[in-house]
């Protein structure tokens, strides 16, 4: 199972925002939903083998974690505004510090990305990291930012872990993880 945690610094944590405005009344949801499309979707299939969470924080008080399943997902379509839908959806349903299903393969909790990294040992994507086609073999599990730079106090909870760079060049979140879904499908297909 391949698992990609995506913090969204802006996003919204209490489904107010408009599936017409992703980027302002979203707090640059349309990012986040940019990295669940990239994640699980293939041209016409899904992947299966691959969950993603999504870290919303515009409210460090009171973060919310969701997670979609690969292997359960339905209703998403390749545009932003399905995966807002379902966004919004999770996070009209009342949930508390266990995941609770607000659509089939569609998780909601309260929390953040300190319970996140409890639960799940992961790697650092980050454009200072060692490149990934360099490395012997991959974690499962990888951690990223939204269009924003990791914060001080993000910086310090992620210190030690591994980083990973999938090339020279700064790339958006859900361009990365493409990337990264390339080189994990070559290296299973053995095409290096």
């Amino acid at each position: 199972m391949l698992r990609f945690l995506i913090l969204g610094h802006h996003a919204c944590t209490d489904g107010g925002f408009s599936l017409n405005d992703l980027p302002g009344s979203g707090g640059r949801m349309d990012v986040l939903c940019r990295c669940v499309t990239s994640s699980l979707l293939l041209s016409h299939d899904l992947r299966r083998d691959v969950e993603c969470c999504l870290v919303l924080a515009s409210d460090p008080r009171s973060p919310r974690t969701l997670l979609f399943r690969g292997s359960e997902i339905r209703y998403l379509s390749p545009d932003e505004r399905s995966a807002g839908a379902l966004i919004k959806k999770a996070l009209g349903t009342i949930c508390g510090d266990l995941f609770r299903e607000s659509s089939p393969g569609v998780y909601i909790r309260r929390g953040g990305l300190e319970g996140l990294l409890r639960e799940h040992p992961c790697a650092v994507l980050d454009e200072d990291g060692d490149d990934i086609r360099h490395a012997d073999s991959l974690p499962d599990t990888f951690i990223l930012s939204d269009h924003l730079n990791f914060t001080p106090a993000e910086r310090e909870l992620l210190a030690g872990l591994a980083a990973y760079s999938v090339g020279p060049r700064p790339l958006h979140a859900d361009q990365a993880i493409t990337v990264l879904l390339n080189e994990v499908d070559r290296r299973a297909e053995k095409w290096i």
